[in-house]
């Protein structure tokens, strides 16, 4: 059973509104009050909606949504692709408003993140003076609008933000935890998805309090270890800190939908190794180094494999990545017209953590801290391979917004009824996408 946390902690819960469609109207005062939808140039294209504006919401569009559907649903929408670096920035000047309150932030996603501002209150005042006081300055100094949750625990502040969007603020005094959940859908608790809503059903569960009020045991005996947590979260018991720290990314990838499927060899080889350089360049950018790579494949049925291979010595170059990744495509592309490719490394590892004797080329290192120094001055398209010119591939991010080294690290927990089938050796499931994912 979760400990029952501190009756005098406060945690705030902090979430950008519609954040990349809202960063775009605060560019482009055109854009405010229009329905935005941000992930793509046009309803036409393949890929999915990253963010849609409030606006846009009104007509049912939706994050992972794919953008022919959004652009069914909203035909006047105004398209916009991803500006990862704009967002980026964006976001690091809200966590320096953030920090301004309380050293223990911990960032979630590029627009959320977890503070706990028990020893701030002297200097600031209660949970929701402070909820106030970093809205409005969030407003002033970044020019945005956040949703704030607050709550003696993490799993009662993340909901409690959700519930009022946008520029939303709900407070639970503590002890009212379990009666503040009670009648909300089952489905807004963590560790609750489809499956294991639809098992819930089966006891007649349709909200939270209804899973408050089942035995444990009867838990425990459907749901295994994970039913007692199960209730636990269900009565607003959640042990864990905001500990102002970012676990490590466990993988870093990227992914490229074509906008016509193809069976062209050399599209499909430049294409890989487009990829794997924008890997390599971010394992480089973070400091670490990767012990296997997976290729993802998607064909014109929308069939999806993943394939893997360890490597013999971890590496953040491009070519021992773009090598595997070809290696491991090759066999599965032949004979087929390809929808969407992606390369992933994982096994990250700082090169203080690996082997003592080096096995990269002292000159090719050079080459490579060269090219990227270029990048970061002057743009990653200030300089590429010459199989890459004129490929006309993205680069990553801009249809990669899920995937920034950055990216949340605290994810849902799944109950059993909800975990997914048994993977394969050389599969890898694809990745989950919440539905208010980056907004």
């Amino acid at each position: 059973m979760s400990p029952e946390p501190p009756i005098d902690r406060t945690i705030l819960h902090v979430d950008l509104d519609a954040f990349f469609a809202a960063v775009e109207q605060r560019d482009r005062p055109e854009l405010r009050g229009k329905p935005v939808i941000v992930g793509g140039g046009g309803p036409n294209q393949r890929g999915v909606v990253s963010t849609a504006s409030y606006e846009a919401r009104v007509f049912g569009v939706h994050s992972a949504m794919p953008l022919r559907t959004a652009g069914a649903l909203c035909p006047h929408g105004i398209f916009l692709p991803v500006d990862g670096r704009k967002y980026g920035r964006v976001s690091k000047e809200v966590l320096a408003v953030l920090r301004r309150f309380t050293p223990l932030v911990e960032p979630i996603s590029i627009d959320e993140a977890f503070l706990d501002v028990t020893g701030s209150r002297k200097l600031f005042g209660d949970g929701e003076t402070i909820a106030r006081a970093i809205k409005q300055a969030v407003t002033n100094d970044v020019g945005l609008t956040i949703s704030v949750g607050v709550a003696r625990t993490k799993l009662v502040a993340k909901i409690a933000s959700d519930l009022r969007k946008p520029d939303g603020l709900v407070v639970v005094p503590p002890g009212t935890e379990a009666a503040f959940l009670a009648p909300l859908p089952i489905g807004r608790l963590w560790g609750v998805g489809a499956k294991s809503a639809a098992a819930l059903r089966e006891y007649g569960v349709q909200t939270i309090g209804d899973l408050a009020a089942l035995p444990a045991d009867l838990l425990e005996r459907r749901f295994g270890i994970v039913g007692t947590s199960l209730g636990d979260r269900a009565r607003g018991l959640d042990g864990d800190r905001v500990t102002g720290e970012r676990e490590a990314a466990k993988s870093i990838g990227h992914e490229h939908t074509f906008d016509v499927d193809s069976s062209d060899r050399e599209v499909i080889e430049r294409s890989l190794l487009g990829l794997s350089e924008g890997v390599a360049g971010r394992l480089r950018d973070s400091g670490v180094k990767a012990s296997t790579v997976t290729v993802k494949i998607r064909d014109s049925s929308f069939h999806t494999i993943t394939r893997q291979r360890t490597l013999r010595e971890p590496t953040d170059l491009t070519e021992p990545i773009y090598r595997t990744a070809l290696e491991l495509a090759r066999p599965e592309v032949r004979g087929k017209k390809i929808r969407l490719l992606g390369v992933t490394a994982s096994g990250l590892a700082e090169p203080d953590q690996l082997s003592l004797f080096a096995a990269d080329d002292p000159r090719r290192r050079r080459a490579v801290e060269a090219e990227d120094l270029v990048r970061h001055r002057y743009g990653d398209r200030a300089i590429t391979r010459a199989r890459l010119v004129r490929s006309r591939l993205p680069a990553p991010f801009e249809r990669d917004p899920m995937t920034p080294v950055d990216m949340r690290t605290h994810v849902r927990a799944e109950t059993a009824a909800d975990a997914p089938a048994p993977i394969e050796p050389g599969e890898e499931p694809d990745p989950i996408v919440d539905d208010d994912v980056l907004a």
